[in-house]
């Protein structure tokens, strides 16, 4: 186990502990019609990939994800009540992934990467089931959908990503209730909807080197997964 997934394993104890064992904190914080709250979290992605050929110049490749790249967001709650167990929460949020595609020549087993950064702004729109209130804590299942926009698209990189994209997302989460405010951890898992790699017959001449066409021309499909972890303050 890595130093960052200690530091948020003895952050999620430390809440559930500190939950569990005092008196209960903040008992009508849940019966407000509206209210705001911010997010912080990391984030880690890939592609679904289709290729469209594994022959470049005679030479066989494979390609595939190599290994996850940790992420970060940041976004703003908005969370309207619908009932005692059902909200309806809109959180925008600026997200930095970073993803690598793996060429393999299955002549020399050489490997190349090819790194895709993207900024994308963030607008889902979700519904919460939440379970009955323990306590001071009182887990909940998440989803919905959203639209996505890449702030960093580039036409310099050899695999260029369309910047717009929608998606569903699912996950879960724990309210943990505290004298001034409530704390959420929340695991959550996207999948984009679109194809949105770009060909080399859509994109302008002149942005991209004859060298570096064959980690496009070897891609036709690709679409975008993602998993999240945040804290939510309320």
């Amino acid at each position: 186990m890595n130093y960052s997934n200690k530091i948020l394993l003895s952050i999620f104890i430390i809440c559930l502990f500190s939950a569990k064992s005092a008196s209960q904190n903040n008992p009508y914080v849940d019966e407000r019609a509206l209210h705001f709250g911010f997010f912080v979290g990391m984030n880690s992605a890939d592609f679904g990939i289709r290729t469209a050929k594994t022959t470049f110049d005679g030479v066989k490749y494979a390609v595939a994800d190599a290994r996850l790249q940790p992420g970060f967001l940041v976004g703003v709650i908005s969370d309207f009540r619908l009932h005692d167990y059902w909200n309806v929460r809109i959180n925008p949020s600026l997200q930095f992934v970073e993803r690598e595609l793996t060429y393999k020549n299955l002549t020399s087993n050489e490997l190349t990467r090819q790194t895709i950064l993207s900024v994308p702004l963030c607008l889902p729109v979700y519904l919460k089931y939440s379970s009955q209130r323990v306590g001071n804590y009182k887990p909940y299942l998440i989803g919905g959908v959203g639209a996505y926009y890449d702030l960093a698209h580039n036409e310099e990189k050899p695999i260029l990503l369309r910047p717009l994209d929608f998606y569903v997302e699912f996950g879960i989460g724990c309210d943990f209730y505290f004298s001034f405010f409530k704390l959420a951890p929340e695991l959550k898992f996207a999948i984009g909807f679109n194809d949105v790699f770009t060909p080399l017959s859509q994109r302008k001449s002149g942005f991209f080197s004859e060298a570096d066409r064959k980690y496009s021309d070897m891609l036709s499909h690709l679409t975008s997964r993602m998993i999240t972890l945040v804290f939510n303050f309320e």
